[in-house]
């Protein structure tokens, strides 16, 4: 119901003065059946009657806003000291990684005591006197504005902050400070890869192994038309790096009659019509391994990229930019194959680094 529905002697403006008053509690009746109970008599705290409470408050409220920016400092500091992959074991969740664990404490606690900081500001030495706003129209008239203006200004003037400077101080700090969490997780966009897209693990005089068989590979175990995936000689699926070394390291290697080689430096590269090409896709890094033996075709399952083994990998089909690198190859005095250094260009899909 708004103001304009309730009949004028309900109204708060046509009660009597002596309602509003602190502590008085109007009695409901047939003419008025809301009445308004009034407000309880303010009581003053002791920030208000003492002012060295008032200064321990405001000791209080620094030393949560300086806790803050203390706790900022170490989520810092965590994050760039502790290693990523050192755990410890915190009763009663057991072992967590220490990185997250400190983290997490130190963004808490920071972001608490900011919080805590300002409700006790609020509560202990901001005003708390009870002030009465009477309905009024939605449209601001001027004489609203000058008011919300003029209770801006007071409000502004009873939080002290001018007054209060090492209040005021340690909150910028801490509030300046903060954000620096957040610049800080920008260090998960590096360190920069350097040149480690461009590099494989294949270099000159490094087996080619089968992947299935963890095998040397020698020519005669390649048929024509048959397709085998390969690895560097030296690289185990138990070592820690395994998977980041093979994602880029991968290769398939497939048998053609050299007369069917239609590119010069394919038929250069490669050893009694053997290829071996980057199993890595160029569009978005999928493993290829659908072989067309009537058309030398490769085939991405991911998106359907082709690329024609007979001409240099380049793509026939599919969204992937550009064909896939080639490793030469070679046979050592031992009959097996290796690789005669590595990829001449980076494999898997382009970065912008890439010129």
């Amino acid at each position: 119901m708004s103001s304009q529905e309730i009949p004028e002697e309900n109204l708060p403006a046509a009660q009597d003065a002596d309602e509003h008053a602190p502590g008085t509690v109007a009695v409901a009746d047939e003419t008025n059946p809301f009445a308004d109970p009034g407000l309880p008599p303010h009581e003053h705290r002791i920030q208000d009657i003492d002012e060295r409470a008032a200064k321990r408050s405001e000791r209080t409220v620094a030393m949560l806003f300086t806790l803050s920016m203390l706790a900022t400092a170490g989520f810092i500091a965590s994050y760039v000291t502790i290693p990523s992959d050192k755990s410890i074991y915190v009763f009663p969740i057991g072992h967590i990684s220490a990185m997250n664990f400190a983290l997490g404490l130190t963004l808490g606690v920071a972001l608490f005591s900011i919080g805590a900081g300002a409700v006790h500001w609020a509560r202990t030495l901001m005003s708390d006197v009870e002030i009465i706003d009477e309905r009024h129209p939605i449209a601001a008239e001027p004489e609203v504005k000058a008011k919300v203006l003029a209770d801006f200004k007071q409000g502004a003037k009873e939080s002290a902050l001018g007054r209060r400077k090492l209040i005021r101080n340690t909150m910028f700090g801490a509030l300046a400070l903060f954000p620096l969490s957040g610049v800080v997780l920008l260090r998960d966009l590096g360190p920069l890869p350097g040149t480690k897209l461009r590099h494989t693990l294949w270099s000159k005089g490094k087996l080619l192994v089968n992947m299935n068989t963890n095998e040397p590979l020698r020519p005669s175990d390649v048929a024509v038309g048959s397709l085998t995936f390969a690895k560097p000689e030296g690289l185990e699926e138990h070592d820690e790096d395994f998977q980041k070394e093979i994602a880029k390291a991968a290769l398939m290697i497939v048998r053609l009659q050299p007369e069917n080689i239609k590119d010069k430096q394919e038929l250069e590269w490669s050893h009694e019509g053997i290829v071996a090409y980057s199993k890595i896709c160029t569009h978005v890094g999928c493993p290829i391994s659908l072989y067309e033996q009537q058309t030398h075709h490769v085939l991405c399952p991911c998106h359907q990229s082709t690329f024609d083994l007979s001409d240099g990998a380049r793509v026939i089909f599919g969204p992937a930019g550009h064909a896939l690198p080639q490793l030469r190859i070679g046979v050592n005095d031992e009959g097996y194959l290796e690789a005669l250094g590595d990829f001449e260009e980076p494999v898997g899909p382009a970065f912008w680094e890439r010129g």
